[in-house]
């Protein structure tokens, strides 16, 4: 019986033991007050060293990107006005500059000449018909109460003379028209500008209206930027545009216009902006640029303490508060915070951060936040002081 005992005290002894053990660690978490203790980050092994950052108040240019193409501000149409001539000469090509009434091409004038011959003759033929018909009405008129002619035969004489006044109306008219077509053998410059398209050869026979060069009128090219409809109406005339060419050259262009209407399908509205001459501007470029607007002040971080998940982005904040002193502070832990933000403008490496305004003394993970989690711990070797930073 006494042997059957002895089990059951050592069981109890032991649960006893256990109990003591447990009510001292218990004990020993608890704070003065009798909260329970934060545990000793320090006593955790770091998942990463670490550098951290504070925000940083900075002045930003606001500004709004666009792409577009680079296109003439205007384009002159020349073609033939005349039918049926042949084309003798061109005298400029693709790339010269030319200036208002400079003769581009010239079509053959025998044909025509011999045409305003043939309406001199029959003008001075119609102008000897009509005075010698304006005599005999004017005879008629004289003897017109003495009856020596009736009424049909003065009526006559009067419808004659009309007739060919008429007739010398008609030629000086072909004459005219004649002298027109000669003009239009010479095909000249509308406006001062730079040949951008010829089509003209020599040798060709042209018809009324066949396209023989196109012009881009004074040489004026401009960037027509595509801005959408919710940023349109920051964009006023005169605002300067800043252009990146495809060479690398910047470039600095004036809005000239905004477009009246958005369109149905893009919902973009167009910006014309007129750029300075430069032999390096092509028509048909791409080019990319920004619309200044101004400068504004903004909380900023570096670029590389953004980390991405998910589609969103996060801050790593390093919270130090349960890290005990130390005599050598030359390397703290802290555990990590994940914090959704939302950036704005981006100016360099630095980033705008929405939302920090009470988070100033804050730290951050500057580099290798991506490597990190929620309550992660690290070790943190440095931190760099917010600074005033102006662009």
């Amino acid at each position: 019986m006494t042997s059957k005992k002895i089990p059951i005290v050592l069981i109890v002894i032991l649960l006893a033991v256990l109990a003591f053990f447990v009510f001292k660690f218990k004990q020993d978490k608890l704070d003065d007050n009798g909260a329970e203790t934060p545990p000793d980050i320090s006593q955790t092994k770091a998942a990463l060293t670490v550098t951290t950052v504070r925000p940083s108040r900075s002045m930003m240019q606001l500004s709004i990107a666009a792409n577009g193409s680079i296109a003439p501000w205007q384009e002159a149409l020349i073609g033939a006005e005349v039918n049926g001539l042949q084309l003798n000469q061109v005298l400029v090509n693709v790339g010269d500059t030319v200036k208002r009434g400079q003769l581009l091409a010239e079509f053959s004038a025998a044909t025509t000449m011999t045409d305003i011959a043939q309406a001199k003759a029959s003008l001075a033929e119609a102008s000897a018909n009509a005075i010698e018909a304006a005599g005999n009405a004017n005879r008629a008129r004289s003897i017109q109460d003495t009856g020596a002619l009736s009424t049909q035969q003065i009526e006559q004489l009067m419808t004659q003379e009309a007739s060919t006044k008429a007739r010398v109306a008609a030629a000086e008219a072909t004459l005219l028209s004649q002298q027109i077509r000669l003009k239009q053998t010479k095909v000249l410059a509308p406006d001062n500008g730079v040949i951008s398209v010829r089509t003209a050869t020599v040798g060709a026979v042209a018809s009324p209206g066949q396209e023989l060069f196109r012009l881009i009128r004074q040489g004026r090219l401009e960037w027509r930027a595509e801005i959408t409809s919710s940023e349109i109406s920051a964009i006023k005339q005169g605002m300067e545009a800043h252009l990146t060419m495809p060479h690398g050259e910047k470039v600095i262009g004036k809005v000239r216009m905004v477009s009246p209407m958005v369109d149905a399908q893009t919902r973009n509205a167009m910006v014309f902006v007129d750029l300075p001459k430069h032999s390096q501007i092509k028509s048909g470029m791409f080019a990319r640029g920004s619309f200044e607007l101004g400068e504004n002040e903004a909380i900023t971080l570096p670029a590389s303490a953004l980390v991405l998940r998910d589609g969103f982005t996060y801050l790593m904040q390093v919270d130090k508060k349960n890290q005990p002193e130390k005599q050598n502070q030359n390397a703290q832990q802290g555990k990590v915070k994940q914090i959704k933000v939302e950036v704005g403008k981006r100016v360099g490496d630095r980033v705008e951060v929405m939302g920090l305004e009470n988070s100033m003394e804050n730290e951050f993970v500057a580099t290798g936040g991506a490597f990190l989690s929620d309550g992660d711990v690290v070790s943190v070797v440095g931190s760099s002081a917010p600074l005033e930073i102006k662009h």
